[in-house]
Order: structure tokens, then sequence, then C-alpha cells
């Protein structure tokens, strides 16, 4: 770093009392300006309270949105409008001191809510959270300090000597300070905002789930780059610069990444076809298989009835051919086979097989259940039992369970003999050599 060859004015004891706004309201004290001041500041107050009650009264609206955010902010805002126009008023005849310190700490007041607020919102279980508002309450009051104190014009000319020379700019310290802080505040309202956009979009009922996790991960990389360029022209750094960086990125998602930016695009072709969705049963392969439970951009989450769960890439349900019984509707059909004996009344049969699956409230009543025939065995007649049922998800092993038990119970009430392989071994040695 280096030092500026122009000559600074290095703080002094005396800076507190020559320049500063405290040092201008001790000096009117005791004159009637500063009761006047007093009262006007009083009258305000209790104007903002009034209409700060009124206005959130008449608001319908969650405390998470930007009028949530402005209205909870409602007295301070007003109350420091309404010094701002009474201090225009009284300038011209009385002194303002007692404004000058009130109105920059009503507004720095609601700075600091309106920064947690976002936070919590913004990172709603973060663990680094209250520490992340601490440090904003100390930067705000620490700035409000040095500015009521009349040391921040010292301090910004202190900290503009440090610097080093990068090319034909020069970077001081307080330029690297100052852009950190624009940066930072721009991505915080820039996540604040698609926070806000996601939950809108996340309870609209008339968009699809897939098309709301598309728009929602297209806002978030939307507000993200925008703050990023914002931030970026604000500082006075030349974006153009970036195309090398992005040159660069692409060579290596080509070369090094190119599955994983597969994985990122299949993912979103998956959101926006909507092949797969939330609570679809599918069946990748005969290992994995189970309800989708989540989709990312890079992978999508299965969850089986005994708790597994499989993390399947997304370019693997996009290049192979993958088993969705839900598609098109979340009805699925069932079967459930048994036998009977050639002597059974097959009628009889069929009209008490059908009428054990009505009997489950699982199974749909249209489609109704029905029983058929499948073929004549050696051993008896081969039934099916099939039967709809609309919510795949809770797996039908119970259920058809509960159907064979069922059709067990019936059949030895109703004396319907379920016939089981047999066989007649005949010895012919034997019988010969008697002869």
């Amino acid at each position: 770093m280096t030092a500026s060859s122009e000559p600074v004015s290095h703080l002094s004891d005396s800076a507190f009392f020559t320049s500063s706004r405290l040092a201008n309201l001790l000096g009117d004290f005791w004159t009637p300006g500063f009761y006047w001041q007093y009262l006007a500041i009083t009258c305000c107050l209790l104007l903002a309270w009034a209409l700060a009650r009124s206005l959130r009264s008449r608001l319908t609206t969650d405390d998470t949105g930007l009028l949530g955010v402005m209205s909870g902010q409602a007295f301070l805002l007003l109350s420091a409008l309404l010094m701002a126009i009474a201090r225009a008023v009284m300038e011209m005849k009385w002194p303002i001191h007692l404004f000058d310190i009130l109105i920059p700490l009503l507004l720095a007041l609601a700075l600091v809510r309106a920064l947690r607020r976002m936070l919590h919102r913004s990172f709603p279980q973060a663990w680094w959270l209250k520490d992340a508002s601490r440090i904003l309450s100390v930067l705000v009051w620490g700035w409000l300090a040095l500015f009521l104190s009349g040391i921040a014009p010292e301090a910004v000319a202190l900290l503009e000597t440090v610097g080093v020379q990068a090319g034909a700019h020069r970077i001081s310290l307080w330029m690297l300070i100052n852009g950190l802080v624009v940066v930072a505040l721009i991505l915080l309202f820039s996540l604040w905002l698609s926070s806000l956009l996601e939950s809108r979009l996340l309870r609209s009922p008339d968009i699809d789930v897939s098309l709301r996790i598309v728009l929602v991960r297209l806002s978030k990389a939307l507000f993200l780059l925008l703050a990023v360029l914002l931030s970026f022209s604000l500082i006075g750094l030349d974006i153009t610069a970036l195309s090398v960086f992005t040159g660069a990125l692409g060579v290596g998602l080509g070369i090094g990444l190119q599955r994983i930016a597969s994985n990122y695009v299949s993912g979103f072709i998956i959101l926006l076809d909507r092949s797969i969705q939330l609570g679809n049963l599918i069946h990748v392969d005969a290992d994995s298989s189970g309800v989708v439970t989540r989709i990312t951009t890079r992978y999508t989450v299965l969850k089986n009835l005994v708790g597994d769960e499989f993390i399947v890439p997304n370019e693997a349900l996009v290049i192979n051919i993958v088993r969705n019984q839900t598609f098109s509707e979340p009805q699925l059909r069932v079967v459930a086979a048994v036998s009977v004996t050639y002597a059974s009344d097959l009628e009889k049969v069929l009209r008490l097989l059908e009428s054990i699956a009505q009997e489950q409230e699982r199974v749909l009543k249209d489609p109704a259940p029905s029983a058929n025939i499948i073929r004549f065995s050696e051993r008896g007649i081969d039934l099916e039992l099939g039967f709809w049922v609309n919510d795949p998800e809770k797996g039908v092993v119970v259920l058809r369970s509960q159907i064979n038990l069922e059709i067990w119970r019936r059949f030895r009430e109703e004396g319907i003999e379920i016939p089981f392989p047999q066989r007649e071994v005949r010895i012919l040695g034997q019988a010969d050599a008697r002869m």
C-alpha cells in the first residue's frame, strides 16, 4: 500500500467541539429555540404515531413483503419525514440542531430494522444470522456516531490516503470499503426480493408445481446477476472485463464440467416439459424406484416405502427410459391372483372376488374391480382380481396382502377349495416282481 503525498488534516481532540452537531446542540440548549424544536418534534412524533397506526390497520398483507417492511418502519419513516418538513419551516427563524440529530437517528434505526428483516427473510435458517445482524447494527450505528460527531469527513480523508495503484487506476481503502458495503447491500436486497417472489410463486395455485420451481430458479439467478452487474457499475468497475472470465468459464464447462452442466440442463428440461413431477411414482431401474420428493436443477430425489432415498442425476432421467406409473393420472391397477378347483362354481367365485375388492377403502369404485378367468391349468383354474387405486405412493403390498387374506377367509367360509400341486408316484418295478 502507498500513502498519498497530499497533506491531510489529522484528527484532533478539538474536532468534536468545532464541527460536531452535538456541540451545536449544546450551544443553543438554553435558548428559546431549543424548546420550540422540542415542541415541534413532539407534535411530529404524535402525528407520525397516529398515521402509522392508521396505516397498519388498513394494510391486509403479511409482514414479509415490501408493504410489510414499510409498515413495520412506518412510525420511524413518517417521523423523519414530518421532522424534515418542520426543519425546513423552522430553519428560517429558529435553530434546527435538534432536528439534525434526531432525523439521522430515526433513519439509522429504520435502516437497521429493515436490514435485519431482510436478513431473516433471505436466510431464515442460517446459523450466522445473529452475528450478521450484530455486525450490521455496529456498522450503521458506528457510522452514525462518526457523522454526528463531525469525524466522518476526517475518517474518509484518512482512508483515502491508503491505497494501491492498479494500472491506471488507484484503489483506496475507502473505495474498497465503500464498494464492499454497496455490493453487500445490493446482494441482500436482491436476495430479499427473490425470496418474496419465491414465496408468491410457490403459493400460486394457478401455476403448475414444476413451472413454479423453474421460475424460482430463474428469478434467483436473474436477481443475483443483476445485483452483481449493478454493484460493479456503482463502484466503478468495468464490467466488460468479465468477458475474459465468462470465456474461461465456457471452456471449463466444455472440458471438465460437461457432465455437471448436462445435469443442470437436464434439470431445466425436466422442470419445463413436466415429464416428472413431485409425487410421481417412478422406476429408474430394478434397484432405484420411489416417489419423487424433490426436483433440483442437478438431481432428483426418490423415496421408497422403506424410507430409502435415491439421489438420481437428472441426466439419467432424460437419456434413459423411466417408468412413471403416475405420469398422466395417479390411478394404478393392482392385480391379485388366485386359483380354484375345477369343481368350484366359477360365477359365484368371480362375484365373491369382486365384492372382496369393493369392501376395501383404497379400492376405487370407478373403474370397478373385475375378476377374470386367466387359464385352465393342470392343477386348477387360474383367476385374476384386478382393481384400481389412486394413491400408489402409499404402496400396494399391504393392500394386496389384506385382499389375499380376505380371499382365504371367505373361501373357507363358502367351501371353495384352493388347489395345491399333487403328484401320484407309482413304483412299477415291485409290481412286476410279484407277477
